[in-house]
């Protein structure tokens, strides 16, 4: 993601001496996203994914690397975060909190297709599945007290039918959340970023085959339709309008509820559910774009985009959960 933190040629050699993955080959920056410090590292041993983590602290690591531990133990196709010579899974590099992980094989499609969303849709119910005995637990750090804390700070940016549309909007959330159907809703560790670019497919765009789910570092225990409703709302949707694409909604969830059926207090709290998505992305991106931290290669995203999709969600029904 952006380069926060640099890391040099040595600086990569030192590290791994303390793992058994080969000798250093190479290490290049990745400039997308806003998050973290992230590179491609090659040994003589394979590829992996050297991250420094900016934000998220040690004491909060060790839930999303063995997570990923977790779900790659049980063939849930994400990375293997590896392994240091003492046995742990997480170092420090300039007093960052770092981890390597394994680099998955495939790219990302920009523009999914209806057999890429059920792909995404089945992998997303097997993460949930196999999380569901992980026993370590965290809260969605994004979710709806984030949103709560968040909104005042981005108000003061926004015009009055803006300002008027997040107030409300933080208003039903927080009033839904309150509901007997909000506690009855199952909840499990999630990704809460499952966003196109965090979905690798090998294969061609007719016959895609799924090389798996990477960025594990905004999961946190939290509903799962919340985690269903990110993801449509990213894959599903005609780019330019944010309008939901029925045919690709449709196989997504059909796939998804083939190995975990939904329930009935989800399908009533979906369309409050799909806002949510739309509304937790608008109030991260406004904070990112109005706020935003200093790196040496920062692109923060046009928030314009998800305040498109929540004016949409709040005005057209969505397509039904199966």
């Amino acid at each position: 993601m952006a380069v926060f933190t640099s890391v040099t040629d040595d600086d990569a050699r030192a590290l791994l001496k303390h793992y058994n993955l080969g000798e250093f080959v190479s290490l290049r920056g990745i400039t997308a996203g806003i998050e973290n410090t992230n590179f491609f590292l090659a040994t003589t041993q394979g590829e992996f994914v050297l991250t420094l983590f900016e934000v998220l602290t040690h004491e909060q690591l060790p839930f999303y690397i063995e997570l990923m531990h977790h779900l790659s133990v049980r063939d849930a196709q994400v990375p293997q975060p590896q392994t240091l010579r003492d046995g742990t899974r997480i170092t420090t590099v300039h007093g960052k909190p770092t981890a390597i992980v394994q680099r998955l094989n495939g790219g990302y499609e920009p523009a999914p297709g209806v057999a890429h969303c059920a792909l995404a849709g089945r992998a997303m119910a097997r993460i949930h599945n196999a999380a569901q005995d992980f026993p370590l637990s965290q809260p969605n750090l994004r979710g709806l007290s984030w949103w709560l804390e968040t909104g005042p700070k981005v108000m003061p940016f926004l015009d009055a039918t803006q300002a008027n549309m997040l107030s409300d909007e933080l208003r039903t959330q927080s009033q839904a959340a309150a509901g007997d159907d909000w506690q009855a809703l199952p909840v499990g560790p999630a990704h809460c970023d499952f966003f196109r670019d965090n979905v690798l497919f090998d294969g061609t765009f007719e016959s895609p085959q799924l090389g798996g789910v990477i960025d594990f570092y905004f999961a946190g225990c939290d509903h799962w339709l919340f985690d269903v409703a990110v993801a449509v709302n990213d894959w599903c949707i005609d780019r330019a309008t944010g309008a939901l694409d029925a045919p690709r909604v449709e196989a997504w969830l059909a796939a998804y509820a083939q190995l975990r059926p939904f329930t009935d207090a989800e399908r009533r709290a979906w369309p409050t559910m799909l806002r949510a998505a739309a509304l937790r992305f608008w109030v991260s991106r406004l904070y990112d774009y109005f706020i935003p931290r200093q790196a040496e290669t920062l692109k923060p995203h046009d928030p314009r985009h998800f305040e498109r999709l929540l004016t949409l969600r709040r005005n057209v029904a969505p397509p039904p959960l199966p």
